[in-house]
């Protein structure tokens, strides 16, 4: 990881303003994908860090410190914009216009500049405003209701489905999206990407099944572990397996293999998508999967036709001979994280550089501004940049 890039974005440059959620992860995946991906942090930015680099969301770009409340700090930023052809901001709604840093002033500076924005609630609207997280917006999306068990709370999904895939990709498919017509047009623009919009673009399944009426209370449904050939189970060690034997073919390969339903009278064997009968086979299935061990699940159902995974431990999933074929997780620095995806078969990407400490790479960005070694000096002084300047 020597700053060296590649990657399919090879040749945009990103200036991405510090926030928390999909911004960073949005950056994360431009950076990965070869795009020079410059961080404005605070100029007194006082984070406590034993290690940057363990902050493996900020991988791959450098941090410039900033104070964007004093207009030279501001000029510098309009500098760094005349060179980007994308900036990232994760503020709440006016924020930036209010540090006349906003889309008619960026864009002014760069005609052709694509100004991301990500927020939960979106740019306007009445709760536009209002401070929430992860869990909100699913909440209000409607996703969240249909997460969980019959008869039992909502399970918030850990931060991913609306953080990172509702906002985090969404924001880098929508900047990226610009980028391709501001290359034809000439023309930048403003990408709105709210994690609730993100989630209900997400929904188009579930709609859909709702509207056919196949949907009905949370936990009874295909997708949503009411299905008995659709779930988790414990194993005899304590450990768990997935089930995903949707198809009548892979359903009835489960079966010839555990031997489930092979002893039933014929007048108990009900079609695969009988519901009336789903509540009985997933309490024979628990019974039937708690009598052996997850490896001896393991040797016995996969690489058969079943839909069959352990469901495996964070670390247990960095040693998974699959994953370690694939490369599916790599270790830069001895911190383990996720490699790059997707894959590209010609410019494929890569971490070109660890997470960096706020400010570590000022005095580098400012130079290549054109800013000299007094300017760039008194600059710090002033207290208007932070970092190694």
């Amino acid at each position: 990881m020597t700053g060296m890039r590649s990657g399919p974005l090879t040749g945009v440059r990103v200036v991405e303003m510090s926030a928390l959620g999909p911004v960073p992860f949005a950056a994360m995946m431009l950076a990965d994908l070869g795009a020079d991906v410059v961080l404005v942090d605070r100029a007194r930015d006082t984070r406590a860090s034993d290690d940057p680099v363990l902050d493996v969301t900020k991988r791959g770009r450098r941090s410039i410190g900033l104070d964007l409340k004093h207009p030279r700090g501001r000029e510098v930023l309009l500098a760094l914009v005349r060179s980007a052809d994308v900036l990232l901001e994760g503020n709440r709604p006016g924020v930036m216009e209010r540090l006349g840093l906003g889309p008619d002033e960026c864009l002014a500076a760069r005609p052709q500049l694509v100004y991301g924005r990500a927020t939960g609630w979106g740019q306007e609207g009445p709760w536009a405003q209002d401070a929430a997280h992860d869990i909100n917006f699913m909440a209000l999306s409607g996703v969240l209701h249909g997460i969980g068990r019959p008869g039992e709370r909502p399970v918030p999904p850990l931060n991913m489905l609306g953080d990172y895939g509702g906002g985090g990709m969404l924001l880098a498919f929508g900047v990226v999206s610009a980028v391709l017509e501001a290359r034809t047009s000439g023309r930048g623009q403003v990408v709105d990407a709210a994690i609730l919009d993100g989630l209900a673009a997400m929904s188009a399944l579930e709609f859909a099944m709702q509207a056919r009426g196949l949907q009905s209370e949370r936990g009874t449904n295909l997708l949503d572990t009411g299905a008995p050939f659709y779930d988790v189970y414990e194993c005899a060690d304590g450990e768990f397996i997935s089930v995903g034997a949707i198809e009548p073919k892979f359903y009835a390969r489960l079966c010839e293999l555990t031997g489930f339903e092979r002893d039933l009278p014929d007048e108990e064997v009900r079609p695969q998508l009988d519901k009336t009968s789903w509540p009985g086979r997933k309490r024979a299935l628990e019974k039937l999967f708690a009598t052996r061990s997850r490896a001896d699940w393991c040797a016995l159902l996969e690489h058969e036709e079943t839909c069959f995974a352990p469901v495996l431990s964070w670390r247990e999933a960095l040693e998974h001979p699959h994953n370690v074929a694939r490369s599916t997780f790599v270790s830069p620095g001895g911190v383990a994280q996720g490699a790059p995806a997707p894959r590209f078969s010609r410019t494929p990407g890569a971490i070109s550089r660890p997470a960096c400490a706020p400010g570590e790479h000022t005095a580098e960005i400012l130079e290549e501004l054109g800013e000299d070694s007094d300017a760039i000096a008194e600059l710090q002084r002033l207290g208007i940049v932070g970092g190694r300047a």
